[in-house]
This record gives C-alpha cells, sequence and structure tokens, in this order.
C-alpha cells in the first residue's frame, strides 16, 4: 500500500469500496456575461463535464472514495458565438492533512485563454488518446496535473508519470491546427500558460522546488498533529528552495502558483511563528511576490 493510502487510512478510520476514477470533481459554468442566449446549452455542457471529469479513469492506481481527490473547475464564459467558447478556467486541487479535518490547497491555477468547439449534446470523451476535441485536451491536462500534484505531495517526485502525460497533452495540442483553440498550448506564448506550467515541473532545474513540496506536504503538514512547532520549523527550514528556484528562473509559474495555493496558509503558519522565521519567511515571499506586500506584513505582526 502506497504511503497516500496508509495516510488516508489512518485519517479516516474507514475501508471504502475501491474505484478506478481519481478524482472528486465540480465543474462549474458561470454564463453571467452572456446575454440573449438560450441557456440551455451552458447547462447540458456543465453536466457532461461534470460526468467526464468523475468517471474516466485516468490512471492505473486505485482511489477509495474517501481518497478522491478534491478539485474544482470554474468556467467563466466570456464569448459564445458559432458554437465558440472564449473563455477563462480557474482550476483549484486540495488534498487533506493527516490527523486533522483541515484541507490544504495544493493547486490553484487561473487560465486565461480557453478556447473550444462544442454544440449541444455533442460527446465529451477522448478517443484513443489523440486529444482532437481542445475542450478535452484542456481537461486531461489539468487532471494529470492535479493528479502529479496530489502525488508529489505524498511520495518524492511521485507525480512524474502524470506529469508526462499533461507534457504530451501538450505536445499533441501543439501540432493540432493553428486556429482559435491553439492558444494557450504554445511555447513562448507567454510564460503562464499550460505549456509553461509544465515545463517548469519537468524541468531538472525545479527538482528541489518538487521535492520541497513533498517536504512541505508530508513532512511539514502532516506531521502538525505531532508538534506545530517542529513542523513549522521544517517548512521554513526548506523554504529558500522557492526563492532559489524562482531567481534561477524569473517570472516561473510553478512558483508562482505555489504561493497562489499556499499565500493564506503560510500567512496563518508563520504569524504564530518565531521571530527568526517570520523574518526570514517574511523575505523570502517578499523577494517571489512583492506585489502582495501588504498581505505579507500580516506574518510581522
Amino acid at each position: 500500500m502506497s504511503i497516500k493510502k496508509i495516510i488516508v487510512a489512518c485519517l479516516l478510520f474507514a475501508i471504502a469500496p475501491l474505484y478506478g476514477q481519481e478524482l472528486r470533481c465540480n465543474v462549474t459554468i458561470n454564463s453571467s456575461q452572456i446575454q440573449g442566449t438560450n441557456k440551455q446549452v451552458f447547462e447540458t455542457l456543465q453536466a457532461g463535464l461534470n460526468d467526464f471529469m468523475n468517471n474516466y479513469r485516468w490512471t492505473d492506481l486505485i482511489y477509495a472514495t474517501n481518497e478522491l481527490i478534491e478539485c474544482n473547475f470554474m468556467i467563466i464564459v466570456k464569448s459564445y458565438v458559432d458554437n465558440l467558447f472564449t473563455t477563462e478556467l480557474q482550476v483549484q486541487a486540495k488534498r487533506p492533512v493527516y490527523g486533522t479535518s483541515y484541507s490544504t490547497n495544493i493547486f490553484n491555477f487561473k487560465d486565461n485563454a480557453f478556447v473550444f468547439r462544442y454544440k449541444e449534446f455533442d460527446p465529451i470523451e477522448i478517443n484513443n488518446n489523440t486529444f482532437e476535441s481542445n475542450l478535452t485536451a484542456v481537461l486531461a491536462y489539468y487532471a494529470y496535473i492535479i493528479i502529479g500534484m496530489d502525488l508529489d505531495s505524498y511520495s518524492r517526485l511521485g507525480g512524474t508519470n502524470a506529469f508526462q502525460i499533461a507534457e504530451q497533452i501538450v505536445t499533441l495540442s501543439q501540432s493540432r491546427s493553428q486556429d482559435a483553440e491553439s492558444v494557450g498550448w504554445k511555447a513562448f506564448e507567454n510564460d503562464r500558460n499550460r505549456y509553461a506550467l509544465i515545463k517548469n515541473l519537468m524541468d531538472e532545474r525545479f527538482r528541489k522546488y518538487r521535492e520541497y513540496f513533498y517536504e512541505y506536504h508530508r513532512l511539514g503538514l502532516d506531521n502538525m498533529c505531532n508538534g506545530v512547532e517542529n513542523s513549522r520549523a521544517k517548512i521554513a527550514a526548506e523554504m529558500p528552495v522557492l526563492r532559489n528556484t524562482y531567481r534561477e528562473n524569473p517570472g516561473s509559474i510553478a512558483i508562482l502558483s505555489f504561493l497562489d495555493a499556499k499565500n493564506d496558509e503560510l500567512i496563518n503558519m508563520f504569524k504564530k511563528g518565531t521571530p527568526k522565521e517570520k523574518e526570514e519567511v517574511y523575505g523570502i515571499l517578499m523577494d517571489i511576490n512583492p506585489a502582495l506586500s501588504n498581505r505579507y506584513e500580516e506574518i510581522k505582526k
């Protein structure tokens, strides 16, 4: 049994049925910006996406019902013309912390350029891993990112196989015709798109960051029930990895995405820290993301 399975089983004290599916996913379509259109297409799409995300088997791993990864996909429709959806996508995922009722965010990412074609009642499916539909390609990409992040949090570099599949989806999607749906997949299009994220995660230069991701969750948060001070000190001691990785790779979306998921948690954790921890963590966060200086000031209070 994997470390993850042991942790969750001990936490919930339950023996549950096993399933092939990995996600407990809530997909929401926000069409409030679209006026004068039959809203039924958005309702049909939302129902179809929830069915797809929750019932497709993404890996060969076996998950109990109490192990399914909690995640949310919010699709905000900006325009809808001739079956072409131009949207923004917010993806979030979390996992439980051992010995507590608390869940920690492991992924928080905003995709500003999710464009896809969909006609009401079109099948939402993957055929032979070709990802001919941009709709399913993007959703599958984020499913594997979430699974990879979850596995990385339970075992050192445990998410590599899932990240490799996400990388393959990027490669396949780049080879499709260069039309409106191609946005978000292109190298050098911008440094905060799908390509940039998986490039970071698969880059050897980010290995120490991924190892820290494991240490933060498994050796830090999961040990809080055994001693808050020691666990907090462990998280703080290894935190320079974030700053060093960011300095070597300015603007790296993997590090910024980590902070997007963890800012609240870090602030709440370290405003109860020692004076030394407060000073060091505040300095690291300010170096990486000075735009949030007002929020990080809470650590020093």
